[in-house]
Formats: C-alpha cells, sequence, structure tokens
C-alpha cells in the first residue's frame, strides 16, 4: 500500500500596513494565516508550512532596529504555542517560520517544526544570510544558523527545511537527504526579476538530485511603504523527479495542497542510484575556505 500524506502550504499578502504596531501586525498576520489553517484542517491536510517569517513583513527592505521587537523565543513564544495547540487539535504537523530570538541581540531566521501532537520537535536555522541586493539586508537581522540540517522525525514523515536564500546553495539540500529527508519545505519572500526563472528551477533540481519532495513556499502582494518588488506567490509541490504537482496563483492568498506519495523515493532512488554512486572522498575542495 502506497504511503499518501496530505501536505499544504500556506501564502499570503500581507495582512495591514507596515507602520502598525509590531503587536497589531502580528495578530493580523495570524489571524489571517489561522483561516487558512482551519482549512486546511477542513481538508484533511497532515503536514503544512507557512512562508518565511509569515507573522510579520518581508521587513528586510530597510535596516531598523525596530523589528529585532517582533522577535519570539522558540519554543516558548505565543506563536509557537498557538501552533502547537493547533497542532494538537488537528493531528497535523506544522512547520513554523517566524523570527528567532535566542539572548537578548542574538537573532535568527527560524523555522519550528511541530508534531501532530503538539509536541515541539526542534529548529532549523537558516544559514545563508544575504546582504548583497537592493532591499534584502538580511545581516542587519539575523546571524546565521549553528544547528545544521536536522530533519525531524515526524508523525507521517521525515521533514527537513531550508530557507529562502538557502535554496541557491546545493550543499545543505543534499545534507537534508544524507540525513534522511522525505519533504524539504522551503518558506521564502522573494520577488519577481532575476530570483523568477531560478524559483521553479533550483527546487526541482534539488528534488531530483536527492530523491526527495520539496514544497516551496513564497509571500504575494506588494508591501508598502518598501515596494522593493512583487512577491509572486507561485508556492508549490514537487515530487523526487522534478515533476510539479501542485503550483499555487501569483497573486492571491491561498492554501496549496498534494497528495505525496512517500513511497516513490525509495522507487526512485532505486533507479538513479546517485547515493550510492555519489564520492564524498573527492569532494574536499568543496568545504575549503
Amino acid at each position: 500500500m502506497s504511503r499518501i500524506v496530505k501536505c499544504g502550504l500556506i501564502q499570503t499578502s500581507m495582512a495591514c500596513a507596515a507602520e502598525e504596531s509590531i503587536a497589531i501586525i502580528r495578530e493580523a498576520n495570524i489571524n489571517k494565516t489561522l483561516s487558512l489553517i482551519e482549512r486546511a484542517a477542513a481538508e484533511g491536510v497532515q503536514i503544512l508550512c507557512m512562508q518565511e517569517i509569515f507573522t510579520g513583513p518581508y521587513f528586510c527592505a530597510e535596516q531598523s532596529p525596530r523589528w529585532y521587537e517582533s522577535t519570539e523565543r522558540i519554543p516558548d513564544g505565543p506563536t509557537v504555542k498557538l501552533m502547537q495547540e493547533l497542532a494538537r487539535r488537528h493531528r497535523m504537523v506544522i512547520v513554523v517560520p517566524i523570527y528567532e530570538e535566542d539572548g537578548a541581540g542574538i537573532y535568527y531566521n527560524t523555522a519550528a517544526v511541530v508534531d501532530a501532537d503538539g509536541s515541539y520537535l526542534g529548529k532549523y536555522r537558516k544559514h545563508h544570510i544575504p546582504h548583497c541586493l537592493p532591499g534584502f539586508f538580511e545581516k542587519f537581522y539575523f546571524r546565521p544558523g549553528n544547528l545544521g540540517y536536522p530533519v525531524f522525525e515526524t508523525a507521517y514523515a521525515k521533514v527537513g527545511v531550508y530557507i529562502c536564500y538557502d535554496r541557491h546553495f546545493p550543499e545543505g539540500a543534499r545534507a537534508l537527504g544524507l540525513n534522511g529527508a522525505e519533504i524539504v519545505f522551503n518558506p521564502s519572500a522573494t520577488v519577481a526579476g532575476l530570483s523568477e526563472y531560478l524559483w521553479k528551477l533550483e527546487q526541482p533540481a534539488h528534488a531530483v538530485a536527492n530523491a526527495y519532495f520539496v514544497g516551496a513556499i513564497n509571500r504575494v502582494g506588494t508591501e508598502a511603504p518598501w515596494n522593493i518588488g512583487e512577491f509572486y506567490g507561485q508556492s508549490y509541490f514537487c515530487d523526487p523527479r522534478g515533476q510539479f504537482l501542485a503550483v499555487g496563483s501569483r497573486d492571491r492568498d491561498e492554501l496549496i495542497t498534494a497528495e505525496l506519495d512517500f513511497d516513490q523515493i525509495r522507487e526512485v532512488r532505486n533507479i538513479w542510484q546517485f547515493y550510492r554512486d555519489r564520492r564524498p572522498d573527492s569532494y574536499g575542495a568543496l568545504v575549503a575556505p
């Protein structure tokens, strides 16, 4: 019998003006997402992921210490606690991408993973931090991740997370595969332009090279007052052959779902023996300074 798991992605636009207080922004964005979580539960979604830092705007378009106030502790902050309650109620695994405080002045771009019984399994911290493009000043806000590339054994599948800019680096994608990931979620915030072509190229390539499923999530709309470009949505699932299973719209708040057959991973790996034929003994130069 096939091991089929229904998975979901949530893409949204900003729920209120960025000039509002941090508390109002968080509440508005969470409330918008909650309605889509309830829809996911009604549709039988078993694993769900939201977009990068889903509780607020993509504030990295500016460099302002104001946004440090939007950090939360993991797992003791209010958003993860709320998601634990929802996960328990709906028997749903939830990947929770938020801005994390690990201590005063020590902040990370992080995704917590909550199991279907509401238990907190752990977190992934974004490794690759951009600071070279107009409107993407992330080094002002985030330290590079320091927890490796964990894979979380959930009730339904082995889940890995790779966040936004990480997707341009195949090394971590391979590490997640070696660590046993069956699906890798990539919560993102990316705008039209150079990255749009790569959006549907790189992650299916990771899926093929590592023979796992990928769920890629992007926000939608244009966020004032920065207006750095259009967040073009098009969240999607692809399978270990790199084939698209479901693709979201460009400009709507949306729940994207797909039924993933995780037995397909073994089938594909038995055909394409990339894990057998890889040569780690010859790759030393890849990690040289």
